[in-house]
């Protein structure tokens, strides 16, 4: 038995150990990336071999939640690819400003840099008062962040210049309050945000959203899951949502593609086909 083989055995291991104890399940995980994360927390704590982590990661609870902060890492960061907000704003939400109410879930939200970007567009498009936002991820750390809204002061110059590429409205720096090293975001831009433990891989759909934002998420998950996740966004969009993906994510190697028509490719943005029951309920009308 090869080196090679004796890891994929230890990792099977790791990662059922993981599921049967604390039920987060990454054993559908894109390999690749499995293999660096799991690595960098070897290197880190000095562990020479996988079957050594298993017991730490079983037994010490506090080690386990430094793993699962490495299995989380993201990169992330205000109005991340301006581009993609920029078509938000000019194309997505003037249609969604035609409906009396709109509910968006903003999956895999991470620390929530990129919700409070949503409610700072929303807001400067006279929008912000009738929609509801949940932003959801697996990581309980994170979420805690997320709620917080303080991020440190020397990130905010990259974040005002993307936030001016979306064609920002106003002041960048009137949305939060500078403290030392850090900055608040105002709370205001909380009011209409609930966040929330989601864990794509194992927790059922939300009912019908009118737009979905999971960005840079799938590109973590091998094909299996990635399907199974388009099926769960699929049940939770309502006819004509919208789904909103990573610029490194793609729907056509998906058996799921043909629900979806592309509203703007170069911006991952998607639509929901109307379903044909719908089809033809209109069609008898018009008749």
């Amino acid at each position: 038995m090869t080196l090679k083989d004796k890891e994929k055995i230890e990792t099977n291991l790791l990662l059922d150990a993981i599921f049967h104890c604390y039920g987060y399940d990454f054993r559908s995980y894109a390999k690749p990336s499995l293999k660096r994360r799991i690595a960098h927390r070897m290197e880190v704590s000095n562990i020479a071999t996988i079957a050594d982590l298993i017991p730490l990661v079983i037994h010490d609870k506090v080690f386990f939640n430094l793993f699962l902060k490495d299995m989380s890492l993201t990169v992330t960061e205000m109005f991340r690819d301006p581009s993609f907000f920029k078509s938000l704003r000019d194309e997505i939400i003037p249609i969604l400003k035609t409906f009396p109410f709109v509910k968006i879930w903003h999956a895999g939200c991470a620390t929530g840099e990129e919700v409070y970007s949503l409610a700072i567009l929303l807001k400067e498009e006279g929008f912000y008062d009738k929609t509801r936002i949940y932003a959801t991820d697996f990581n309980s750390n994170s979420i805690e962040i997320a709620k917080e809204g303080i991020y440190p002061i020397a990130k905010m110059k990259a974040f005002t210049n993307n936030y001016n590429h979306t064609g920002g409205k106003g002041s960048f720096s009137d949305y939060y309050e500078a403290k030392h090293s850090s900055v608040k975001f105002n709370d205001s831009l909380k009011k209409n945000i609930t966040f929330a433990h989601h864990n794509l891989a194992q927790d059922r759909s939300f009912g019908e959203m009118n737009i979905i934002i999971c960005r840079n998420v799938m590109m973590y998950f091998d094909g299996k899951l990635q399907s199974k996740v388009l099926s769960l966004f699929l049940d939770s969009l309502c006819n004509k949502g919208f789904l909103c993906i990573g610029m490194k994510e793609s729907l056509i190697y998906s058996n799921l593609q043909n629900h979806f028509e592309p509203q703007n490719i170069d911006s991952k943005i998607y639509r929901k086909k109307a379903s044909e029951r719908i089809e033809l309920k209109k069609h008898k009308s018009l008749n």
